[in-house]
Parts: structure tokens; C-alpha cells; sequence
């Protein structure tokens, strides 16, 4: 299996002045960014082992990270959408050194005493340093507390996963990937960046969506696929919700150029997956996680299966032991930062099974599963996926107890907002006993009530990437009982 550096050179030996990848201000062929991923690397071949990646994203990402993979450095990207205690305790939790930055980036005003370089995209022909044998990644996520914990990834995990990737996907020299989401999300940079490095494709960064989806405020997707008219690209459920909503409002379906679009992180409302293929949004439902380095399963091209996260990539060995998710394979992690390494299968905190034909079905994760007051098993992203089907919902999460009735949390779209907090109890549950009517009696919610998106960020009910903190939202219902009592 070739390096990241060694299918940078095959395909720029072979055509040169291909397009590689572009943003607003950067329009680069092979050749170019050869020699700009060149520059820099011999630049970080002195600088310390571990490197932080802090600007927005785009074509000075992309040359950062592979010239410090190149450089054989340890990469920590640190999300630009993370709070500045956040960035300060990865940086200090890592021991990162030095950190790269496009000088134009906010959140820098929290690296203060920190050393920093400032990337410059420089074209000017040259010749990659011999690669380093190795590099490696610590990624960080938020969390459900809120503490960013990193992942420890080595280039095996990284290399493996990309060709089994790009494998998996389809993807050829042919593609043209828009990147919208974060580059900081593991998966984004695989797709964005690694993957067409390995097939010798083509990315467009969209900055200004990419910001936007980092700070939970985008309202608009369509524009930005039609006027780039991409092949494949990757999506958040949430995502293809927006997209769907806007496509279907404005009578508008998606371009014909689009062949592949994976969207995971959660489950996908059957609904939108529906509405998403008469559109023309060719949608490939998948599952992954950091310690198993982003992807497990995937829906092929050609073979999707609704409902399904498809099988598992050729090569990793995924079981099911007492409902849990278990991967192995040359994708696991080496273990978390400051803990003792890991060797061995992943038990993943997912619950799940496969289908007759093999295809993964993800249930929930084993820690959030609800036992109600009447003894029943009740998975929160079951519930959640069914109220979720509701377009103007951004976000929904399901609660509750053995002592305390089930209750589901509404957080609408900034334009739906209106509706949900000035509709009545009565109203809001009439509208989750509708939206959950195919459910058994026992997992539909008793109550409901609606909390605006500013209000959940305002008391910390959702993480800063968009994800429902289960425990904040549980004391958060437990006040408001006290309060009305």
C-alpha cells in the first residue's frame, strides 16, 4: 500500500497539472501542491514532533497536514469551532509545540504564548524532503461532557483506511469532492483530502459553508452544490435535512453530476432518506468512529440497503457480543492519549446486528439506553430518529427513567422556532405522538418541550459541534421539575 507522499508524487509524475484542490483564493493543479506541501515540509523537517492545526478550512489545510505528515510529525488539528479553554487544553494535554496557523483565524487570540508559524501557500517548484517512516494523528472530539479525550492514530490506521475508503466509495481520478464540513472531523479529511491524494481526484473547500456548519448556523446547501456540481462529498444527517427542505421547497432537485454522498454521525429519518433519492441526492448511509479511524460500514455504491449502515470494509472483522458492536482490524486505535496502549478488538459502546445479507443496523449506544418504569429497554436514538423526521427540528433528544416518565426535548430549526416555543404541551406532545406512531406504545414520549438552539448552547445542552449533551439535558429537566414544583 503506497504512502500519502508516495501517491502524491505517482499522480503528479503522471499529470502534473490535473487539478488538485481549490478554495476561494487557491486554485491548485498536482504540480503546485506537490511543491507547496514540498516547501513546507522542509520547513517542519527542524520543528518540534508535535505539530497543532488550527485555520479554517481550505487549500492551506490540505498542504499543512500532508507536509507535516510528510515531515513525520504528530498532527493535532484543533477544531476552530472549539471554545478557547478547549484549544488550550488540547494543546497542553498533547504537548503540542508549534502551532500552524493561516494568520487570519479568530480562535488565535487564545494561543497567546504559544508558538505558532504562520502557513504561506508557496508554489515555487521544489522537491519533497525524503518522507518520514511514520507520522501519526491525535484526534480530538468534544464529547458528551464537554472535555475533548484524543484518539491516538498512527499512519497504518490512516493509510489502511483511506485506500479501504476510496475502495469502498468508488472514488477515482474522475471525482470532484466538495468539502463542506470541518476539516477537523476525521472523516472530513479523509474524504477531503487523503482520499483524492490516493486517487489522484480534485476537492473544493467551501470555507464559508464549512464555518457556518462549525457554529451550527447554516441555513443553505443547495446553492453551493450546484454551483460546483461535485461528484461525491459528505454529509450530517442534520445536513441532508437542510438540504432537502430547501431542494423541495424551491422545486429544485440535486445535480446530475452527484454519484456518492455518505452521511453519517447519526441514524438518518427513513422519511428524508426517501424524499433525499427522489431529489436525486444519491445518499450512502455508514458508521465509524475515531478509535476505529472514522469508518466501520458503508453503503456501496450500488448497493445500498435503506435502513442499514451497509457492510462492514473489506478487511475489518465486526461481531455482535451481547448487543454490542465489536470491531477489529488494522483501522483500531493505538488507544487514548495518556492511557496504556491498545491492542487488540474495539468494543465500540454501540449497540447494533446485522441483517440476513450482512448489512450493520446501528441501534444506539449501550450507555444511553433507557429502562422504563415498566422494565423496557428503550434505545433514546430510536425515538430520536422518528422525531427527527420532522424537517423543522434541528435537534431532538429523548429522556427519562425507571422513576421519571419519557420525555422528549425539541430544538427546532432557527426558522421553525417561532412554532415550537410559543406552541402549548398538549401541542408539542400531539405532534411526537404523531411523529412516533409507528412505535410500540412503550418507547413513544409521555411529555414533550421545546428549547430554542440558543438556549441549548446558552445552557450547554449540546456540544459545540451540534450534539445533544444526554446528561446536561437530563439535570436540565430535573431543574425545571423542581421549579414547578
Amino acid at each position: 500500500m503506497p504512502s500519502l507522499s508516495e501517491s502524491l508524487l505517482d499522480n503528479t509524475a503522471a499529470d502534473g497539472t490535473a487539478k488538485a484542490f481549490a478554495d476561494a483564493e487557491h486554485d491548485l493543479d498536482r504540480r503546485e501542491f506537490l511543491a507547496a506541501v514540498s516547501n513546507l515540509a522542509a520547513q517542519l523537517q527542524r520543528a518540534p514532533g508535535v505539530v497543532g492545526l488550527l485555520m479554517p478550512n481550505g487549500v492551506t489545510w490540505a498542504v499543512a497536514v500532508i507536509a507535516a505528515a510528510a515531515a513525520g510529525k504528530t498532527i493535532v488539528p484543533l477544531p476552530t469551532f472549539f471554545s478557547a479553554g478547549q484549544i488550550a487544553h488540547i494543546v497542553a494535554d498533547a504537548g503540542v509545540e508549534l502551532i500552524l496557523i493561516d494568520g487570519q483565524t479568530e480562535t488565535e487570540q487564545a494561543l497567546k504564548g504559544f508558538a505558532t508559524l504562520v502557513v504561506k501557500v508557496d508554489t515555487e517548484a521544489s522537491s519533497l524532503p525524503q518522507p518520514a517512516s511514520d507520522f501519526g494523528m491525535i484526534i480530538y472530539t468534544s464529547g458528551s461532557t464537554g472535555t475533548p479525550k484524543g484518539v491516538r492514530l498512527g499512519e497504518r490506521q490512516i493509510a489502511w483506511s483511506t485506500s479501504a475508503l476510496a475502495e469502498a466509495s468508488r472514488a477515482t481520478h474522475a471525482d470532484s469532492y466538495l468539502s463542506v464540513l470541518p476539516l477537523s472531523l476525521l472523516l472530513e479529511m479523509l474524504a477531503a483530502i487523503f482520499v483524492p491524494i490516493r486517487v489522484g481526484g480534485r476537492t473544493f473547500f467551501d470555507r464559508e459553508t464549512a464555518d457556518a456548519i462549525g457554529c451550527g448556523a447554516v441555513r443553505s446547501l443547495a446553492g453551493v452544490f450546484e454551483r460546483h456540481k461535485p461528484t461525491s462529498s459528505v454529509l450530517l444527517p442534520q445536513l441532508l435535512k437542510i438540504w432537502v427542505t430547501e431542494l423541495s421547497a424551491n422545486g429544485q432537485t440535486a445535480p446530475a453530476s452527484l454519484r456518492f454522498v455518505a452521511v453519517g454521525g447519526a441514524p438518518v429519518p427513513e422519511s428524508i432518506a426517501n424524499r433525499a433519492a427522489l431529489l436525486g441526492i444519491p445518499i450512502h448511509e455508514g458508521y465509524g468512529l475515531s478509535e476505529c479511524c472514522s469508518v466501520v460500514a458503508l453503503n456501496r455504491p450500488g448497493a445500498r440497503v435503506a435502513g442499514t449502515v451497509g457492510q462492514p470494509l473489506d478487511g475489518l472483522d465486526v461481531i455482535i457480543e451481547d448487543g454490542e458492536i465489536i470491531v477489529s482490524g488494522p483501522s483500531v486505535t493505538q488507544g487514548y492519549l495518556g492511557k496504556v496502549d491498545h491492542f487488540g478488538p474495539w468494543r465500540t459502546g454501540d449497540l447494533g446486528r446485522f441483517d440476513k445479507a450482512g448489512n450493520l443496523i446501528v441501534l444506539g449506544r449501550k450507555d444511553n439506553l433507557i429502562i422504563t418504569g415498566y422494565g423496557r429497554n428503550v434505545s433514546p436514538e430510536w425515538v430520536e430518529t422518528a422525531l427527527l423526521s420532522d424537517p423543522r427540528l434541528a435537534l431532538a433528544c429523548v429522556s427519562g427513567g425507571s422513576d421519571q416518565p419519557l420525555t422528549a426535548i425539541l430544538i427546532p430549526a432557527p426558522a421553525a422556532e417561532s412554532w415550537f416555543m410559543t406552541a402549548s404541551e398538549t401541542d408539542l406532545t400531539g405532534l411526537v405522538r404523531d411523529l412516533t406512531v409507528t412505535l410500540p406504545s412503550y418507547a413513544r414520549p409521555e411529555r414533550a418541550i421545546s428549547v430554542s438552539l440558543a438556549t441549548a448552547r446558552i445552557e450547554q445542552l449540546i456540544t459545540d459541534n451540534g450534539r445533544v449533551r444526554r446528561n446536561a439535558i437530563a439535570t436540565f429537566l430535573l431543574a425545571r421539575r423542581e421549579q414547578a414544583a
